[in-house]
């Protein structure tokens, strides 16, 4: 049986990316949240 998780990084960044994040306003409420709880990567793009 195949897993669920088929690392892909050109579908990790899109899909997760800052740009992404930042595209819909769901999105950009998730990056203020994680800037409010001071991570140090908002997003996955920021590694």
């Amino acid at each position: 049986m195949k897993r669920t998780y088929q690392p892909n990084k050109k579908r990790k960044y899109k899909k997760h990316g800052f740009l992404s994040r930042s595209k819909t306003s769901d999105g950009k409420e998730v990056i203020a949240r994680r800037r409010r709880k001071g991570r140090k990567n908002l997003t996955v793009s920021d590694r």
